[in-house]
């Protein structure tokens, strides 16, 4: 009997393991990794086919973006079409890296009617070795995220579209790897930036800063129904830019 006990409590625990799977894997599903989810399908990640007469537009951002993707063309359907960079956009160096090609996302000789992008929540984090460790320096300092800013958006006016720039989501307490608060000081150098350049502003962190139960406890990311609250200002802030 003593033999057996140890071997029903692993059984007892694995079942249990497996049971809470499901809900493990909805959670990810939700909130989608730091790296953009490269490594499964995404429907955010799906090319879009356009729809003739429509305007397009095209989303750029991190995994906060790739969770309002989909809403964002539910509510934009039979509007615009809505694409987006098949990635997460990371940082603000990760777009110098990157933009070039993202501009032709879904068809390099079709023009953009509005670009609707945001860095910032990769840019303050603690970073090294391509992983957030807590303590360690942001990935991107302030300075040269505002600068970098600057070029990024020098870059997207070249394509004529209209530019939203969304503000980055409130960090809470408790999320690891990022200060809480410091994303105003980062919202605050894009706004000068934004101001500067003559972009459009989607003020998602002042949406969240309202309503803050739509994100997960401790986590940057949001509940499904946090997303489409976010998608539905999105959708509105395109559908001004648009005349719509």
């Amino acid at each position: 009997m003593k033999l057996l006990r140890p071997l029903f409590l692993s059984l007892t625990l694995a079942a249990l393991g497996l049971a809470a799977a499901p809900a493990l894997h909805a959670q990810a599903a939700a909130t989608t990794p730091e790296k953009g989810g490269e490594k499964k399908k995404d429907p955010a990640m799906e090319p879009v086919e356009d729809v003739a007469g429509l305007p397009r537009v095209l989303l750029i951002g991190d995994s906060i973006s790739i969770g309002y993707t989909v809403p964002t063309r539910e509510a934009l359907k039979g509007v615009a079409n809505v694409h987006r960079i098949p990635t997460n956009g990371a940082a603000t160096v990760t777009g110098l890296e990157n933009l070039t090609k993202w501009l032709v996302t879904d068809g390099a000789d079709k023009k953009w009617d509005v670009i609707h992008f945001n860095w910032g929540l990769h840019d303050l984090k603690q970073y090294k070795d391509g992983k957030i460790v807590p303590g360690e320096p942001v990935w991107v300092s302030l300075a040269d995220y505002e600068k970098n800013l600057h070029t990024l958006v020098q870059q997207m006016k070249k394509t004529g579209a209209k530019l939203i720039f969304a503000t980055t989501t409130p960090v809470p307490e408790g999320a690891g790897g990022r200060d809480p608060g410091l994303e105003v000081k980062y919202n605050e150098a894009a706004l000068r930036v934004m101001k500067e350049e003559g972009v459009a502003i989607d003020d998602l962190h002042a949406l969240v800063a309202k309503q803050p139960g739509i994100q997960l406890a401790k986590n940057v990311h949001f509940s499904s129904a946090g997303y489409k609250i976010l998608a539905e200002q999105v959708a509105g802030t395109i559908k001004t830019a648009l005349g719509k």
